[in-house]
Order: structure tokens, then C-alpha cells, then sequence
């Protein structure tokens, strides 16, 4: 596909992304709750990726695996926040940047959280324009290798969710660290597994495009850089070690993100 006709694409996606998140904005005022983003984010992405798949004349194997993971993906995630966070009122990371910009936090919201999630899931998105851009064509090698480590990431993230979840249900553990399951190899494995997904799509997108689609790398570097130093990791352990001394030694034996076996001996 030329190069015109790619910058249409995307632009159809960008407006999906920036009408989607002005209409979750006005959901925000009206809940008074800008923690709605959260459940939007997965959403916009995979929704930029149904805007391409509309688009293209052609879909092959490859179109339909970037649009079924990142379906099934997106789905998930945003069932799964739903499902968490409701009945919570807003998270405490909003609150908290709603006490540092106000006052108007309402209508700066509108591009301080929404308008550059709208910009940030845009360019997420770039594997699938890629992806479904692409002549269709045989899977490579290089395609299964992107399908496995895409696979394994949403099964790793939902399996992590899933027994947090477990977990957190119990009355008993009130207090406690979560150190079970994938939890005793990885102090955030939805973090790690959702890093995984992005990195396989982007595989596919190589798949397609060769040496031309390398530049959608862009992808998973800034998801892998939002989980580990902006919204994710960073930012829920930035005190927390502080605040729960059992999650300080829970911090020492435990690996942040790539999962591996836990140290019997504490770093200090």
C-alpha cells in the first residue's frame, strides 16, 4: 500500500482514538472518576486495529492473528479493570493528580489523561497499521515466533490478574503480600505479560513488512517504558516500600518485572 493511502489509515485511527477518549472524558465529569481511562485504554488500541482491518481491501492469516490478539487482549484487560475497579469510586492515582492540578482538574483532564492516552494508544496501534497494511502473505517463521510470545503474554497477564484477584477475595489475607503463584517470580507479571503481547504483534508487523515495518518497534518500546517507569511499576511501588515493610522484603527477594527464581538471601 502507498504511503498516502497508509497516512489516511492512520489518521482514521487518531480521530477513533481522540473521539473515544473525549466521550469517556465526558463519562469522567459525569462520575466525577478520571480513572475511567483506565478501562478505555485497551479499547482504544484494539479499536485502532478494527478501523485498519475495516480499511483493508484484504485481510490474510497474518490480519486475522493481529486482530484476534489484539481482540482477545483488549477484551480481557478492559473486562477484567471493569470488573476490579467497580463500585471503588476513583483510583488513588487520580486522585492524587487531581489534588496536584487544581483547580479546572476537570477540564484539564481532557488532555492531560485523556487526549494523550488517545496519543499514546495511537501509536501502540502501529504493528496492527503495519500488520493489515501489508500484501497479505505466507506466515514466516519469524510470524509463529510473534503468535506463540503473544499468546503466552496474555495467558501469563490474565493467569497473574486472575490469582491477584483470588487472592485479594479472601478476607484472610487482608494486609498480606500477594508472593503466590506467578506473583513468587515476579512482582508484577501482567506487567510482564502484557509487554510480551506487544512485543509479539510487533513481530508479526515484521513478519509483514520486513525491514520496512522495523520502525513500529516504537510500539512495544513505549509500552515496555509506560509499564516499567511511567504508569506501572514506578509509579505503584513509588512509596510503597515505605508505607508496607513486608512488601520491602517482598521487593528484595522478588524480581520487579522479568520473571525469575526468588532469592533466598536479601539484597540489602
Amino acid at each position: 500500500m502507498n504511503t498516502s493511502a497508509t497516512v489516511t489509515w492512520a489518521l482514521y485511527s487518531l480521530a477513533w482514538a481522540l473521539s473515544v477518549s473525549a466521550l469517556t472524558w465526558l463519562g469522567s465529569l459525569a462520575r466525577k472518576d478520571a480513572s475511567l481511562a483506565d478501562r478505555a485504554w485497551p479499547v482504544l488500541i484494539a479499536g485502532c486495529g478494527a478501523v485498519y482491518w475495516a480499511l483493508a481491501p484484504t485481510v490474510g492469516a497474518r490480519g486475522i492473528a493481529l486482530l484476534l490478539l489484539s481482540g482477545v487482549w483488549g477484551l480481557r484487560l478492559c473486562a477484567y479493570i471493569t470488573r476490579r475497579n467497580w463500585g471503588h469510586g476513583e483510583d488513588h492515582r487520580y486522585r492524587a493528580m487531581r489534588e496536584r492540578n487544581r483547580p479546572n482538574f476537570a477540564f484539564k483532564s481532557l488532555y492531560l489523561v485523556f487526549g494523550l492516552q488517545a496519543l499514546l494508544a495511537w501509536i501502540v496501534s502501529a504493528p496492527l497499521l503495519a500488520g493489515l497494511a501489508a500484501t497479505p502473505g505466507a506466515l514466516s517463521v519469524i510470524d509463529w515466533i510473534g503468535m506463540a510470545l503473544a499468546v503466552f503474554g496474555i495467558v501469563f497477564e490474565a493467569v497473574g490478574d486472575a490469582q491477584m484477584a483470588r487472592f485479594k477475595s479472601d478476607p484472610a489475607h487482608a494486609g498480606q503480600v500477594m508472593d503466590r503463584g506467578l506473583w513468587r517470580f515476579t512482582r508484577h507479571p501482567n506487567y510482564f505479560g502484557e509487554a510480551c503481547v506487544w512485543w509479539g504483534i510487533w513481530l508479526l508487523a515484521v513478519g509483514a513488512t520486513g525491514w520496512a515495518g522495523v520502525w513500529t518497534v516504537v510500539s512495544p518500546l513505549l509500552m515496555t517504558v509506560l509499564l516499567l517507569r511511567v504508569s506501572g511499576v514506578a509509579l505503584l511501588e513509588k512509596d510503597i516500600a515505605e508505607r508496607r515493610p513486608a512488601y520491602r522484603d517482598y521487593m528484595l527477594r522478588t524480581n520487579a518485572f522479568i520473571p525469575g527464581p526468588p532469592r533466598t538471601k536479601a539484597r540489602r
